[in-house]
């Protein structure tokens, strides 16, 4: 059974950075589309960021603009596991983290995720 689990949340002042990691089970992560949700309290969850898969526009990447310029996606297939380097964190990037599968990356907006890591809590208050 294809297994996602997040690690590396945490609590970070504004302006501090944090790095998630996603780690497979059973599965390469680099055959499939692989992305960043998050869902904030209260709110809906939204995509954050994808990363293709190896063949098909590989390492291509996406972001939302809330995030573009700040956030960086990465994969590394030697170790099965995607990132998602954060930096200059401000309040509003308070969410649940998840690492997910998605079966395209790009265009005007995420496509909804075939599948859920647990997520990892990240928050970032003064």
């Amino acid at each position: 059974q294809a297994l996602l689990v997040e690690s590396g949340g945490g609590s970070v002042q504004p302006g501090g950075s944090l790095r998630l990691s996603c780690a497979a089970s059973g599965f390469t992560l680099g055959y499939y589309i692989i992305g960043w949700f998050r869902q904030a309290p209260g709110k809906e969850r939204e995509g954050v960021s994808c990363i293709n898969a190896i063949g098909s526009r590989d390492g291509d990447t996406y972001y939302a603009d809330s995030v573009k310029g700040r956030f960086t996606i990465s994969r590394d297939d030697a170790k099965n596991m995607v990132y998602l380097q954060m930096n200059s964190l401000n309040v509003d990037d308070t969410a649940i983290y998840y690492c997910v599968m998605l079966g395209r990356c790009g265009g005007s907006s995420f496509p909804p995720p075939r599948n859920w890591g647990q997520g990892t809590q990240v928050t970032v208050a003064s």
